[in-house]
Formats: structure tokens, sequence, C-alpha cells
């Protein structure tokens, strides 16, 4: 049985999402709080196995309910979000500090998809329940004191949390140094694999937890980074656009919200807008960016399966994919035909994905030439990108 807090201060709000629940015999709704106080206590008492978190309440909002949360009994959480442009800036400040999902309020307008969907990201987040308690305990423990240095990845303003496994102390000198010129790294893969062949297009499909992850890579990828980067990430249509600033508030690289046409540019992320799809397409003997609507019948929106296909058709050897946590196995089909054209694919690590849906899909289509913990994606693609 899963065990749920429900956190909300509308009573509406709270009976409703109690009732989806209880429509599921797996499910129990263990308790109810009004603001982030309440949940605070109700968390230390009853020990749920999820909370679901409004943002905007009395007394305590969401996001300092969170950090608090996180601090001292940390547990999944999937935050109620309103659409608005604060809403969506203050879930991915929700996501940052350590919400594993969210779901629109205004899902709740229909009733049978908001409680389908809430019930399956609780049933589904409920396993990671010793994930999240091993994650933040080990980043409570007290770490060996290290010499500072300019290299440091931890000196970049807002890092997204770890999601690495403990690893060996690597050699001195190693990743970023001042003015973000890179060494040459030394990556390690699980499959011992290593890309040959510079790369000069990144393409990642992610859905989710994805938002942390993303930060995290794009955080330490150097802003003179010889390749451009697509992001297809399942996320709404409203919140595209603040997590393509925030990125580009905290991260060397370029990251705007994609048009339709834009220029395949070195140093520059693109973010597929929400509710449509993002791909490559030519114009004349030059690849540039593919914004469409097309094709309409796709499950998500953006589908990774567009972005892998038509990246690995318009510049075959050229492309790395990279594959992150996600539900579902949207991209095998687009990571199949970008294999076929000569691509590098690399998947996120079971241990380090909040969901390990689509890079499952891959490593079990046989299409992954490297598995690897997200703390050490960055590197991989610094790697592949030099060749």
């Amino acid at each position: 049985m899963i065990r749920v807090l429900v956190v909300d201060d509308s009573a509406f709000m709270r009976n409703a999402i109690s009732s989806y629940l209880a429509e599921d015999t797996g499910i129990e709704v263990v308790g109810t709080a009004r603001d982030g106080v309440d949940c605070l206590e109700k968390a230390r008492q009853l020990q749920p196995d999820v909370i679901t978190l409004d943002l905007e309440m009395p007394r305590m909002d969401g996001l300092e309910t969170l950090k608090q949360l996180m601090a001292s009994n940390p547990l999944p959480v999937i935050m109620i979000s309103s659409l608005t442009e604060f809403g969506a800036e203050a879930t991915l400040k929700a996501m940052e500090a350590g919400a594993m999902d969210f779901i629109p309020k205004t899902m709740s307008n229909d009733k049978e998809a908001f409680g389908d969907e809430i019930r399956r990201k609780v049933k589904l987040l409920a396993r990671r329940k010793a994930f999240i308690r091993l994650k933040y305990s080990s980043q409570r423990s007290p770490a060996p004191a290290k010499p500072a240095s300019a290299g440091a990845t931890a000196s970049l303003p807002h890092a997204a949390p770890s999601y690495a496994r403990p690893a060996a102390p690597r050699a001195a000198g190693a990743g970023m140094n001042a003015g973000h010129s890179w060494q040459n790294p030394t990556p390690r893969a699980a499959s011992g694999a290593r890309c040959r062949g510079a790369r000069d297009l990144v393409v990642i499909g992610v859905s989710t937890g994805g938002p942390p992850v993303v930060q995290k890579i794009l955080s330490a990828l150097p802003a003179n980074l010889a390749a451009c980067i697509l992001i297809a990430q399942h996320m709404p249509a409203s919140f595209t656009g603040p997590f393509a600033k925030r990125l580009d508030s905290v991260c060397p690289l370029t990251v705007t919200e994609a048009v339709n046409g834009d220029k395949l540019v070195n140093g520059h992320a693109y973010i597929c807008p929400g509710g449509k799809h993002i791909g490559v397409q030519m114009r004349g003997p030059l690849a540039e960016v593919l914004v469409t609507e097309e094709p309409r019948s796709a499950l998500y929106k953006p589908t990774v399966n567009l972005l892998m296909e038509t990246a690995g058709n318009c510049m075959g050897r050229r492309v790395l994919g990279v594959m992150l946590t996600g539900m579902g196995s949207d991209g095998v089909d687009g990571a199949r035909v970008l294999k076929e054209k000569g691509g590098w694919l690399i998947a996120q690590s079971e241990a380090t994905c909040v969901v390990y849906g689509m890079p499952k899909a891959v490593v079990d289509a046989g299409l992954a030439d490297q598995v690897i913990d997200a703390d050490d994606i960055a590197e991989h693609i610094i790697a592949a990108v030099k060749g």
C-alpha cells in the first residue's frame, strides 16, 4: 500500500486529490495538510511514501516547505503547480530543490486525466523513496575537505544537486579550469566503449525528473563548446520559456527557446517549445533547427523520436544522442535511426535516474553505446565533441 500525504491550502483541492487517489486500491491517503507548517509536522508523524505539495500556501509556501523537508525528512514530492509564469519559475526552483515531478493544477479541470496522471505518478515515484533518502542523506554527510581550485565545478552558480553514486576521487586538474578552458577528460563508460570521431550536434531527450539533470549537465559545459545542443523535454508550453531563461542565467552556454529556422550555433542550446516538436531540417546544404506541430498525433509533445530521427537523417555521424531520465519509451525509434546513420548514443544510468524508462528502452534495444551516471555525462559530451 502506497501512503500519501496531500498538502494544499484549498479544502476543495485537498478533497479532490484525495478522492482521485482513493480510486486506486493500492493507494491510501494517510493525511492532509493545509500549509507548509502542517505538512512538515504530519510528514514527520505519518512518514508517507509520497507527498503532493501545493506551491502557494499561507504561513509557509511550497518551496520553503520542500527545502525544509529535504533537509530533515526527504521524501518523494510531486508539486501541484499553476501554469502562470510565476508558477513555472517556482516549479523549476522546486525541481532543483528536490521535487521529483509536477502536475499542472489546471489539469484538474479534466477530472479523468488529472486522476489518471496523479495516480500514475504517485505509484511511479513511491518506488524512489529509498533513492531520495539515500541521495539527500549522502549530501548531508560531511565531505572530505579538498583544496579550492578555479576548476571546481561546485563553484558554478545554483548548481543542481548531485545525482551520482559516490565515486572515487578524480585526478587533480580534471574538469574545468579558469576561463572555461577544458583539459582532455578520460571518460569512464559502463560499456568500456569510447566515442570516435568529433560530434558537433548533441540531441537530448528527457522527461520525468529532467530539469535538474539538464541544468547539471549544461552548467558543466563550457561556453565555447564546439557543438550545438537541441533538447526535447516533456513539459507544458508555459514552462519551456521560463526553463530556457533559467538555464541561460546559470549556464556558460547560451540557452534559448527554439524557433523554427534557428541556426545550429556552437555553444548554443535550444529548448523545444512545449506543445511542439523539435528536430533538424536541411535548408539547401545547411542544417537548421526544425520546430513544428507535426506529428500532431504524437503521444508526447515534444517527441524525442522526431528529434533523434531527423538529427540522424540530416547529420549522421556528427550527432551525439543523450537519453536522460523519463517514463515510457519515447525516443527509442528515433534512436534506432540515429544509430543506423552512424550517431553515438549515451544513456543515463539506472542508479541516477528518477525514472529509468526512456534510457532503459534504448539500453534494452541494444542502442546505447555508453551508460553513464548523470554527474559524468557532461565530461563525456565534451570528449565526444572533441573526438
